[in-house]
């Protein structure tokens, strides 16, 4: 990670290190880079969309400053998913997409990610070129003036449509005679999930936690707390619940008894059909480390093949690319289908997991509970800054307990202890034969990273 860039772009609560300041030196510094690119005369083009946090306005503005500044013409998106962002961005043929969104963190929280022109995010080193820029040479960066100064062009009706009408053709089904539970985290997918379902209308959806008002995104709703959807699944006799994050780029459902399916699950399912279809390159589905035991059992007793890379969505992609598969994710909900997308998507995941269930003509807890799912606890140790978090993980004495517990589990468990890329926090990941045991391994790492602090 550099100094402003972290596993999913810069994050940070608004006004309290991300500021409208940082944005308008971002918004400069990223049409510099890309201007360099472009031959004499040429303007950068810049897509931009965001969520619905109450800075989001304030963020976009300050950028769209910065942008207009340095000679770059933008396309405001306005509230749009993530993944949607990446699609116009490749669509329209711009240099660059930004979106403005903290994903699954609370409303208080911000970001800035950026999407290069092929709809992917950006290399370690254009970020590092950003990031100089930001930091030590926004002073030098040219300002123009008179007719070089960049225009904004406001195309969200369309683009979203648009990327709407892309989802819809991942899919031939029409979906008939299922009945689905969706919600929208009171984020991005507001403004298009409604819209894309209706595409169905042999579909039956209802739609919750569609009402964003700034401050209500991910509060008690979506992928992140996902027991009120459960129960309202299990109440109304529903298929399945579908949960998008803040910027819908990522998906967790629940099956009709109000059972989590996560994005383990959902990868285990959609593989194998893949494969059974000659779908899926090397017969191999790219996970994280984060993966559980149950997705490494399911995969290799069904003749598929798993890697596993660090954490992030990046790192999945990135080893997507280089071997040409087609199928990854993160158990978070994270899920890339190569063919359709450039990045994980929340509501192209849903229509495949759709699809594939009307096809199977299974109960959900059936398909997708195939995988099964070892005890898996995850506990979160807040940090003071990325200096403790480094201090914590070249500790021997953490190393030494992490090796007493993997010994004691006997090679029927794992145990992960991993800085966060974009919170301060340290993470501590155990799987176990039994929850009790995942617990107590777990805390006992917790608490003493606690007292590293």
């Amino acid at each position: 990670m550099g100094k402003l860039f972290g596993t999913d772009g810069i994050r940070g609560v608004v006004n309290a290190g991300l500021d409208a300041d940082l944005a308008y030196k971002v918004g400069l510094a990223t049409a510099m880079v890309l201007a360099r690119d472009k031959e004499a005369g040429e303007r950068p083009l810049v897509t931009i969309g965001k969520d619905t946090r109450i800075s989001g306005d304030l963020l976009k503005g300050s950028l769209i400053a910065g942008l207009c500044t340095a000679g770059a013409d933008v396309l405001d998106l306005g509230t749009l998913p993530t993944p949607g962002v990446a699609w116009v961005t490749v669509d329209e043929g711009a240099d660059a997409g930004i979106v403005i969104s903290a994903s699954h963190n609370p409303f208080e929280h911000n970001g800035i990610k950026i999407f290069n022109g092929q709809g992917f995010k950006l290399s370690d080193e254009l970020e590092e070129k950003i990031e100089d820029i930001v930091l030590f040479g926004h002073n030098n960066v040219p300002m123009k003036t008179h007719g070089d100064i960049g225009k904004v062009s406001y195309v969200a009706p369309k683009a979203s449509e648009d990327y709407i009408d892309h989802l819809e053709s991942t899919i031939s089904s029409t979906l008939d005679g299922l009945r689905i539970l969706v919600d929208c985290a009171n984020g991005a997918a507001s403004a298009t999930a409604a819209r894309l379902f209706d595409r169905f209308p042999k579909l039956r959806t209802d739609v919750i936690n569609a009402d964003p008002d700034g401050v209500n995104i991910n509060d008690k709703c979506g992928s992140t707390h996902i027991e009120g959807l459960a129960a309202m699944v299990r109440a109304g006799g529903y298929d399945l619940g579908l949960a998008f994050d803040g910027d819908a780029d990522r998906c967790l459902a629940v099956d009709e008894q109000g059972g989590l399916v996560d994005g383990d699950q959902i990868m285990a399912a959609c593989g194998l059909d893949m494969m059974k279809k000659g779908a899926l390159p090397g017969n191999t589905v790219v996970a994280t480390v984060m993966s559980n035991l149950g997705l490494h059992r399911y995969t290799r007793q069904n003749g598929m093949e798993l890697e596993c890379t660090s954490v992030g969505d990046r790192n999945v992609l990135e080893r997507m690319l280089e071997k040409g598969y087609r199928l990854g994710g993160e158990q978070s909900g994270h899920m890339i289908f190569l063919e359709h997308a450039t990045t994980g998507d929340g509501q192209l995941t849903a229509l495949q997991m759709l699809a594939l269930l009307k096809q199977s003509g299974k109960k959900a807890s059936e398909l997708f509970g195939a995988c099964p799912r070892y005890p898996q606890v995850l506990l979160n140790i807040p940090v003071a800054d990325n200096d403790v978090k480094k201090a914590v993980m070249a500790s021997s004495a953490l190393a030494q307990a992490v090796g007493e517990e993997e010994a004691a589990l006997a090679g029927e468990g794992r145990v992960l202890v991993r800085p966060s890329g974009t919170e301060a926090l340290m993470r501590v990941m155990v799987e176990a034969k039994t929850e009790q045991q995942a617990q107590a391994a777990a805390r006992r790492l917790a608490d003493l990273i606690a007292g590293m602090k």
